[in-house]
């Protein structure tokens, strides 16, 4: 027959070392790493920032769209105009004072 075998459990003891070993590797790879867990809730917190900058800017330039059809020839808002023009110009009527 055969001789028995000097080293029998050395063989699975290395097999039970390496699928530890991938088993922990993966786990850690599937929580830190490129596409891990901690990446997607960092993505997701981008998402959201992003989603509030968004907001606000189309809020922006809502206004500014409001204010460039009141300005504009077809529909010209003079209180907007004489708004305009005393904020930019620092023009003044004739009759008013104006205090520093």
């Amino acid at each position: 027959m055969g001789a028995p075998r000097a080293q029998a459990g050395f063989g699975g003891a290395i097999y039970f070392i390496v699928i530890v070993g991938l088993g922990l590797y993966f786990t850690f790879a599937s929580v830190q790493g490129d596409f891990g867990l901690f990446r997607r809730v960092q993505i997701e917190a981008e998402t959201q920032a992003l989603v509030k900058e968004r907001d606000v800017l189309s809020a922006e330039i809502a206004a500014l769209s409001n204010k460039t059809h009141r300005l504009s020839d077809d529909y010209l808002d003079l209180d907007l105009l004489d708004e305009q023009a005393r904020s930019v110009l620092g023009m003044v009527r004739g009759d008013e004072v104006v205090l520093r």
